[in-house]
């Protein structure tokens, strides 16, 4: 057999791709191995969607390319970089053999074999290409734990963002077949499913004519085995009275919010091309706090971004502090081409948006800080995700996967994997919390 490595990388919707060509690849026979100095084919699922993910691909582009001195004989691109620029990796990176775009992912095995045989090729489907559905997967999480991916490109068109330039319009995939994927990860020992798309908030509405994600997640809650339902990426105006009542009443869906709000002026917030105002996001994080005791909420911003006065940032900082986010990324604003916020004027410097970055950055882990230490002495229901220097370590409710920090704990009892367990917090830092198993 053939063997063939991967290399994902990016968000969680372009893993679920990656799972998806593994377990194609492996029907086909190609045998899948972790080092890629074994591996005879080496594929780069690479992203585009800001500059330094762009940087990122490229770097592990090369940086794969040196197998290609010993085993490997094909090197592969897949993903947003390969579908926004297929014509310059072609001619900037001849290292590339094969070149795979995002809605043609199904192709893999057929694109590898033709290069295998000396056929340099890129294979790249439109961008709203309806996209491959029901396909075999491999999963590289933990193994209790799955991404479930509902939907494929946006239509918000937020004037910073490419990806409706790259993953096309919004589509959502069949209800059935988000259900029968999710039993069959239940079937495979997943407890915790976390449901993505470039907005979740929106699945259904092109589809069936109305918002289905509530009737979703409650659905996916009826699945035997399958003990917490989290989603991400929930638009504030789109966060409705039924998605807020699902999250309310189902006991597996855990109470988190990730809420991309991206900025605290309401003038940027304009020209951002976002659908709320300051007030609506604070009465919104207001009536969730209210209703949903506990939740946690966890967002984005937008640092720097085009035209951003010293007072509009310092709106965007009073923000933070007047919600008191629970999670919060920041990153520096990124001129994307083929946007409609990288043709304004008043495009500010490197350093006043990696300043205004680090700036926000500090002030959301002192936040964060603060928050952590309101929790110690408290006990939390803690999934067990692993082990390592003697601690065990997992989330509850509050941390979803990878994007969020852990909380460690030391223990008697060896809980296993996937395992709940009630954890009493006894020390907090910036982002990790840590305390000690009491049952």
């Amino acid at each position: 057999m053939t063997k063939i490595g991967f290399v994902s990388l990016g968000c969680n919707k372009n893993l679920c791709d990656t799972e998806n060509m593994l377990g194609l690849l492996a029907e086909r026979g190609y045998e899948i191995v972790n080092d890629p100095a074994e591996a005879e084919v080496i594929v780069v699922n690479t992203c585009g969607f800001i500059d330094s993910a762009k940087e990122e691909s490229i770097n592990t582009i090369l940086e794969m390319a040196e197998y290609k001195k010993g085993n490997c004989r094909l090197l592969a691109a897949a993903g947003c970089l390969a579908q926004r620029y297929p014509e310059e990796i072609q001619r900037e990176l001849p290292e590339v053999d094969v070149i795979i775009g995002t809605t043609v992912f199904d192709r893999i095995a057929d694109a590898i074999e033709a290069g295998l045989k000396g056929k340099k090729d890129a294979y790249i489907g439109g961008i709203d290409k309806e996209v491959p559905d029901c396909l075999p997967r491999i999963r590289t999480t933990l193994p209790h734990v799955a991404y479930l991916k509902i939907a494929e490109g946006c239509s918000n068109r937020c004037t910073y963002c490419a990806i409706p330039n790259i993953r096309g319009r919004y589509r959502s995939r069949p209800m059935e077949n988000i259900i029968a994927e999710a039993r069959a990860l239940a079937a495979d020992g997943v407890k915790e499913l976390i449901v993505v798309a470039q907005d979740t908030t929106r699945y259904g509405e092109d589809l069936y004519g109305e918002r289905k994600i509530a009737p979703l997640l409650r659905e996916l809650c009826k699945i035997d085995g399958i003990t917490r339902v989290r989603t991400h990426y929930s638009y504030p105006e789109a966060v409705d009275d039924e998605l807020i009542e699902a999250v309310k009443t189902e006991d597996k869906i855990v109470k988190y919010f990730d809420i991309p709000i991206q900025h605290g002026d309401d003038e940027v917030l304009r020209r951002m091309g976002r659908r709320t105002n300051r007030k609506q996001i604070l009465d919104l994080v207001a009536r969730l706090r209210r209703e949903i005791p506990g939740v946690v909420i966890r967002t984005s911003l937008i640092a720097g971004f085009p035209g951003e006065t010293e007072e509009q940032f310092e709106n965007l900082l009073s923000l933070m502090e007047e919600a008191r986010f629970d999670r919060t990324g920041v990153f520096a604003y990124s001129a994307e081409e083929g946007t409609p916020a990288a043709r304004l004027p008043d495009q500010l410097s490197d350093e006043v948006k990696e300043r205004r970055r680090s700036v926000a950055m500090e002030l959301a882990q002192r936040l964060s800080l603060e928050r952590n230490q309101g929790l110690l002495g408290k006990t939390l229901e803690v999934m067990t995700d692993g082990f390592e220097d003697g601690l065990y370590y997992g989330r509850s409710g509050g941390e979803s996967l990878e994007a969020d920090p852990l909380i460690y704990f030391g223990s008697t009892l060896e809980p296993s994997g996937g395992d709940i367990v009630k954890v009493k917090i006894l020390d907090a830092g910036e982002y990790d919390l840590y305390g000690e198993q009491t049952e």
